[in-house]
């Protein structure tokens, strides 16, 4: 069945249940409101603290949206942009897209005006929804934008160049579209992160999404009473596809555009959440808080908060067991999970298995998984290869790019691009990244492995370690290393407290600075290696305050 079956499932059965909720932080008292179906523009959403919006009025903006669309004349197959911030408009307009037949294509928020023009080239967009934000980055592209035949505005005060979506909505009908729609209709272009290289359009099909509900909701057992709260950006897949478990329980989520340690907190309390997906820095920072006072848990109700789940990136060992002591009565689960294999879920550890916290699982629901060498051979347990998955979440290709496409695919199989063992209880372990091995005299050193252990030490926030040129052994291994905010720390500590590791393993350099993240919490090792591995670098051996 296609996604969309689902959210008109919800409209008929819980009409006047809250499906969305948009908190604002940064809005805090001023007005909050009820979004109703024929008051459009009701709530100014550059305002409002806060927003929601039910079940019937999700599935009847969305209806709306989609005979926009048809009556501008998109036809089944056409890729239409979305170039928004999380708010409620977004969910409404992603499946107004499915609905009329068309590719929903979601940018990633920070993009630059050329990033954003290459995007919508390579898709094959006609037409782009966008918000106040990004104003400037569309205008300045209009000349080089041939292939968008339709501007649509969210917000006030909509640019000239653009329609108002709110006003154009208003004389649409809220009726289901005459639009037939099956499994095997394509459905959606994402674009990969980037820390690998420029974009790459992912093209899957609805069964794809269908998988993604199915796979959450199996995991995580969503039901009618869960609340789930939803920070990362809507444009990437893990976002989406964990709110997918929402979907099919009909249960209430909360967009919330804040990620203070504070603000999550005080959402989970004043809206009950019971679900919350976090990013590793987002989960440091709250543990941190309650470490220094700054937030006081006696403040919030947290009680109902019965599940803390972590993807998108390895997951240190050390901060889920800070995590678990502080609280103990949560369920914890981590997600691994690509773009192309339809966000989380392909493996996944399971709320059960919280004794290999470090592990990134056993095959998700539906799912298949192995190891294998250069040639597509299974490795024997314990060895080191390419973690490969196939399942119906698998994309169907990278548009446009058959010779990128037969690099991964194998058949239904795809090659991440992550190389794992497994252990002997059959969980498989994340090494790194195949591209960011470093090969040090013939040895090789993975990363995540050397940042972990570096993660132990209290004084250090965030840590990446890159491969840097050496004359005689090719590679080294060099930390960079972000302290925790007033901290002094020296190299000579860490290369101290690196002592325990093997010494092919400990770090040849130590660099003190701050550690990048993109929106979904990867570390952006390509802008480290490109700051870095340019001039000599002399490592800084005294003390710095990381604010």
């Amino acid at each position: 069945m296609p996604i969309t079956d689902f959210l008109e499932r919800n409209a008929k059965n819980w009409p006047d249940d809250v499906a969305l909720v948009e908190v604002n932080p940064d809005r805090e008292g001023r007005k909050t409101s009820n979004w109703a179906e024929f008051n459009l523009v009701e709530t100014d959403p550059e305002t409002a603290y806060r927003r929601e919006l039910t079940w019937e009025d999700f599935d009847r903006r969305a209806n709306r949206f989609a005979h926009l669309l048809l009556t501008a004349g998109c036809k089944k197959g056409d890729k239409i942009a979305i170039l928004l911030m999380n708010c409620l408009e977004w969910l409404p307009i992603y499946f107004g897209i499915l609905k009329a037949g068309c590719l929903a294509v979601p940018l990633n928020y920070r993009y630059t005006a050329d990033e954003i023009e290459y995007c919508l080239d390579l898709s094959d967009a006609s037409m782009l929804v966008f918000g106040m934000e990004f104003i400037e980055r569309v205008e300045s592209k209009l000349d080089k934008l041939p292939k968008i035949r339709k501007f649509y505005y969210v917000g006030n005060h909509t640019p000239l160049f653009a329609d108002s979506y709110y006003q154009m909505i208003s004389y649409c009908s809220s009726r289901k579209p005459p639009m037939e729609l099956t499994d095997d209709d394509e459905a959606a272009i994402y674009f990969s992160s980037g820390t690998t290289g420029f974009p790459k359009a992912i093209l899957h099909k609805h069964r794809s999404l269908t998988q993604s509900c199915q796979v959450e909701q199996a995991h995580h057992g969503q039901t009618r009473k869960d609340c789930f709260l939803c920070m990362p950006p809507l444009y990437h897949t893990g976002a989406k596809m964990h709110w997918f478990g929402s979907l099919i329980s009909g249960s209430r989520a909360v967009l919330l555009r804040g990620i203070s340690p504070e603000w999550i907190l005080k959402t989970v309390h004043k809206e009950q959440c019971t679900i919350v997906w976090l990013l590793v820095p987002w989960a440091q920072d709250i543990l941190d808080a309650i470490d220094r006072g700054d937030v006081k848990l006696e403040d919030y109700k947290l009680d109902q908060w019965r599940l803390m789940h972590i993807g998108a990136q390895p997951v240190p060992p050390v901060l889920i067991q800070r995590w678990l002591k502080v609280f103990p009565h949560h369920q914890y689960d981590t997600n691994y999970g690509l773009s192309e294999s339809i966000g989380p879920g392909c493996v996944h550890l399971g709320v059960e298995n919280v004794h290999k916290v470090g592990a990134i699982g056993i095959p998700g629901y539906g799912w298949e998984v192995k190891v294998v060498d250069p040639n597509f051979q299974e490795v024997p347990q314990g060895q080191v290869g390419e973690l490969a998955v196939k399942g119906p979440g698998v994309m169907e290709c990278y548009y446009k790019d058959p010779e990128a496409t037969s690099a991964v695919k194998r058949g239904p199989w795809l090659l991440t691009g992550d190389m794992a063992e497994v252990d002997a209880d059959g969980f498989i372990w994340l090494v790194d990244r195949a591209k960011d091995v470093i090969i040090t005299g013939g040895e090789n050193l993975y990363p995540v492995q050397i940042e972990d252990f570096l993660r132990q030490n209290d004084k250090i926030k965030d840590v990446a370690v890159i491969g840097r040129p050496h004359p005689r052994l090719g590679e080294i291994a060099a930390a960079v290393i972000e302290l925790k905010p007033g901290v002094e720390c020296t190299q000579k500590e860490i290369e101290d407290f690196c002592l325990d590791l093997p010494r092919y393993k400990r770090p040849r350099e130590i660099i003190f600075d701050k550690v990048p993240r993109n929106p979904t919490g990867k570390i952006e090792k390509p802008k480290l290696r490109a700051k870095y591995n340019g001039a000599s670098i002399v490592a800084q051996q005294v003390g710095l305050e990381n604010g």
